[in-house]
């Protein structure tokens, strides 16, 4: 790895540099949300439902507009906004359609859904509005379970939705595939759940909305991932023409997908604000958001795997059923989690043949939007425990199961249709053995009567999701490209925009060196501007990976076209060949025989345009896209846990956590440990504490951090990581993704290590989080 502040042969890309966000950031200079305060500012709180699932007879607003403080009270009647509705382009039998109302008028679907927003001159008088409100509430049998959403005995969801079914797609079928698993030597079949969960972000949801009267035009700073997508429903939602909503992100706290979705109470504020011609602020407090916000993770599998006698996989199908909850989020809609799961589940593995059904039930909770890794720690830890499970049963080696297994030659056309480019998948696997190895562990005992296991866990992470990839699941929205516009300013330096949004990745450094590196420059003379919908022409945002990959490409592509001006300005000026003019890489471009700044070409530019070529404008700047036509890039990694379990309480320590991650070319190395140490303790989470549950009234039990086990520096191990780089070869610096695949791996190598400790038990545990009652029952069986 480079040391900090030095180069890596002669260039930026690739070296630990001090991070140009950290003294703002560090030192309490830093603008969120909560920080921002406009004259005359109001601030908003919602009535919210008290019950899971209920017609709404009335909400009488009376009384709360009679509470000191408040301004106004809105319901659903009186703002009259549009519906936020997300849509694929797939019949009816496969995705029914549902609308999510602003604020809830006719029926209310989960507990926390809103119902009225209150406006007041501070919080606490807002918060007092709420408990004067009046609501009448019809209730009806609420839809808590899967099961119960699948038997669709009760009123349903939603009416168009009679069965509970918003998704069914069956993605592939391999003919013959019933007759593969007749014949195969073992079958081997893992049911497995995983329970819900909260992104919890650091940052809560908030928004402050003004109306400017001068622009006509809602400007609305709000922490979200996809300012455009914002402005785009805000827009609809209000009937205003885009170029009357600004969408402005300041500093973000978090978002790992929850804000990758247009919420509905920013909205709601905005339209507030809209209305009464003053700034309105909401800032989400920690109730709302374990209870209301958006949620992810509860999904159930049901797979099956037929080997030969010697390990080798001949086929793999599963039923994946997905609790999206009550609404569609926008604009990946309910189809998100289980087509995620379905298209890539076979992995790493050559999978000959596949047959998998997905499908998204829709039930009386909060509603689901993406969260880190969307779906692939699920599938990832079921085919991780198919690997072990067919391994204990042709009495082999688990690793060496995996080995006979793993994709090795590349490029490979897996059996889901997806190309996978080159990776270290044996590598990584060999590595983090080896490094456990080295250690000491395997064989080791523990003095004071726990009990050791060693569970790893294999996996790719498909990043830069192109257009095409995205037109494939068929959306009605399509992600894909991203668009980056480079400007330099007269003392040579350059101001780029991008479409992504960063809410802790460092783009403001690595961004910065990508373009330093196209054209000489000292990293910090690169300013990069992201999350304004009105100085960024479009843009995606920031999910799945996708910011270096695709938003680091298009501002690399940016780049070298503002260096083509630069050499074509610096041979006119030179009555050189333009062919023979090169960037110097340090901040001039010679041609001829002369050597010019860049200061001195942007002055000619600007201010002496009169020597320019009839055919160049003034000024420099350029503006580049990128997208992916392919199948995207593939990180890969290998996880390797060491876990100790108690028997006196089934407490679950873990002792050591090795990470061997391959994620190209790191452009900046600390900032993928970073991310892989973030992504590993929330994987860590999903496995053993973090779980959102509900009462047969689908009322949330988890309402705070007393009940929402969240872990803390106390429970998360020291994680040793080692790099592997295998280049992409079609990104701008043979970059792939490497947001997600902490968080990917983790499930599965605790599960594994856990497993391993219980072999003498013969107890084998298939779901996650992992409970204690569940463990210490195992840890005191007696073997049979």
């Amino acid at each position: 790895m480079a040391e900090p502040g030095f180069r890596r042969d002669g260039s930026w890309v690739g070296a630990s540099v001090p991070r140009r966000e950290d003294p703002r950031l560090l030192t309490g200079r830093g603008r969120f949300v909560d920080d921002i305060t406009l004259p005359r500012m109001l601030h908003a709180a919602f009535v919210r439902s008290t019950e899971a699932h209920a017609r709404v007879v009335d909400v009488d607003l009376s009384e709360v507009r009679r509470v000191p403080g408040v301004v106004a009270a809105f319901d659903a009647a009186d703002l009259a906004l549009g519906d936020i509705t997300a849509l694929l382009d797939r019949p009816l039998e496969e995705f029914v359609p549902t609308s999510m109302p602003v604020l809830a008028g006719d029926k209310v679907r989960y507990v926390g859904e809103p119902l009225a927003v209150v406006i007041a001159t501070d919080p606490y008088a807002a918060e007092d509005g709420v408990e004067a409100a009046v609501v009448e509430l019809d209730p009806l049998d609420p839809v808590v379970t899967e099961t119960a959403a699948l038997a669709a005995a009760g009123p349903p969801v939603h009416d168009e939705a009679p069965g509970n079914v918003l998704v069914d797609v069956s993605l592939f079928a391999t003919e013959g595939i019933d007759g593969i698993f007749d014949e195969a030597h073992t079958v081997v079949t893992v049911e497995a759940r995983t329970g819900r969960q909260n992104a919890l972000p650091l940052e809560t949801r908030g928004v402050v909305a003004d109306w400017d009267d001068r622009d006509e035009q809602l400007v609305v700073r709000t922490c979200t991932q996809v300012p455009h997508q914002v402005r785009t429903v805000l827009a609809r939602c209000a009937g205003l023409d885009e170029k009357q909503v600004r969408v402005v992100v300041p500093d973000m706290g978090g978002g790992f997908g929850q804000k990758c979705v247009v919420g509905r109470e920013e909205i709601a504020a905005a339209a507030a604000a809209r209305r009464l011609r003053r700034p309105v602020k909401w800032i989400e407090d920690r109730r709302e958001a374990l209870t209301a916000s958006f949620l992810a993770r509860e999904q159930h599998y049901t797979a099956r795997a037929a080997f030969t006698a010697d390990g080798e996989i001949l086929a793999l199908e599963s039923d994946v059923v997905c609790d999206m909850g009550a609404y569609s989020c926008y604009p990946f809609t309910a189809g998100i989690e289980p087509l995620m799961a379905s298209a890539e589940m076979p992995g790493v593995y050559r999978v000959p043949a596949y047959r998998v059904r997905g499908r998204a039930v829709t039930t009386n909770k909060a509603p689901t939007a993406p969260y880190r890794g969307v779906s692939r720690p699920q599938y990832v830890m079921v085919m991780e425990r198919l690997m072990e499970r067919a391994a204990r049963e042709l009495g082999l080696d688990a690793l060496e199961v995996r080995r006979r297994n793993l994709i090795t030659e590349f490029p490979y056309r897996g059996v889901n249709a997806i190309t996978y480019d080159p990776g270290s998948y044996r590598e990584s696997l060999d590595l983090c053995e080896q490094v456990l190895r080295d250690e000491g562990w395997p064989g080791r005992t523990l003095p004071d009567g726990r009990v050791l296991g060693i569970g790893y866990s294999c996996f790719s992470e498909r990043t830069g999701y192109g257009s095409g990839a995205f037109a494939a699941r068929k959306m009605q929205v399509v992600p894909g490209f991203d668009l980056s516009q480079i400007t330099m300013d007269l003392d040579g330096t350059v101001t780029v925009t991008t479409g992504t949004l960063s809410h802790g990745q460092s783009h403001e450094t690595t961004f910065a060196q990508i373009v330093a590196d196209r054209l000489g420059l000292p990293y910090d003379k690169v300013k990069i501007v992201q999350g304004d919908t009105d100085r960024i022409t479009y843009g995606w945002g920031s999910f799945a990976s996708r910011s270096v990959t695709i938003g680091g490409s298009a501002a690399a592509a940016a780049a070298v076209k503002l260096g083509d001006q630069l050499r074509a300005l610096a041979a006119h000026l030179a009555d050189a060949d333009v062919d023979s003019a090169e960037l110097d890489g340090r901040g001039g471009v010679r041609a001829g025989d002369r050597t010019f700044s860049y200061a001195e070409l942007a002055d000619v530019a600007y201010l002496r345009a009169h020597l320019l070529p009839k055919e160049v404008g003034p000024g420099l700047t350029a503006t580049a896209s990128f997208d992916v036509g392919g199948d995207g890039t593939f990180s890969n990694a290998t996880h390797g846990c060491v876990v100790a379990l108690d028997p006196g309480t089934g407490g679950v320590e873990i002792l050591r956590y090795v990470c061997v991650e391959d994620c190209g070319v790191a452009i900046h190395p600390r900032v993928v440990e970073g991310q892989a140490r973030g992504g590993i303790a929330q994987g860590i989470a999903g496995a053993l504490f973090e779980q959102v549950v509900y009462d047969e009234l689908g009322q949330p039990l988890a309402p705070s951090f007393m009940e929402y086990k969240v872990p803390t520096a106390a429970e998360i191990p020291d994680v040793r990581i080692e790099h592997l780089e295998t280049p992409c070869a079609f990104t701008a610096d043979g970059a792939k993704g490497a947001g997600e695949g902490g968080t990917i791996g983790a499930p599965a190598a605790v599960l594994n290590a856990v497993n391993d400790a219980l072999r003498p038990t013969r107890v084998e545990l298939d779901s996650t989080p992992l409970s204690r009652a569940d463990l210490f029952a195992a840890l005191n069986r007696e073997a049979p």
